[in-house]
């Protein structure tokens, strides 16, 4: 593999944690298939799930308080490729807050997935988010 195409992957992998963020933070439900694969296993605190559509019914229904808006933050990502498959870890911060008021909640997570070449892009086929600490103000 070229150190272009090995490059490429590397950031192609890295903004899968950055579009997931993003997309959790503004609701974008119907956009989770831009990020996980249809068979993906999220493994977290809050859920348990395998399969795009149950994914898709968590987070529809359980993700956030009314009024509540959340603020993602994914920092230190290191991505290891072999081939047509990867794996990686980051850091994340996540902000709870009211619109105009301070974040009441902070949460420190530890992100590790798997993620999968596919034909649409590389996705996220397991996810495994642990809670490292947290804040109520």
């Amino acid at each position: 593999m070229s150190t272009d195409s090995a490059l490429a992957d590397r950031l192609d992998i890295t903004d899968l944690f950055t579009r997931l963020g993003r997309l959790l933070d503004e609701r974008r439900w119907d956009d989770l298939g831009t990020v996980y694969a249809e068979d993906v296993a999220v493994n977290s605190p809050r859920m348990q799930v395998r399969g795009l559509t149950e994914v898709l019914g968590f987070v529809r229904t359980g993700t956030a308080a009314e009024g509540e808006h959340t603020q993602h933050t994914t920092t230190d990502v290191l991505v290891d490729v072999e081939g047509d498959r990867a794996t990686a870890s980051a850091n994340s911060f996540v902000y709870y807050y009211r619109d105009g008021e301070r974040p009441h909640q902070t949460s420190g997570l530890r992100l590790a997935v798997v993620a999968s070449r596919t034909p649409a892009g590389w996705r996220i086929s397991e996810s495994r988010i642990s809670l490292a600490w947290t804040t109520k103000d």
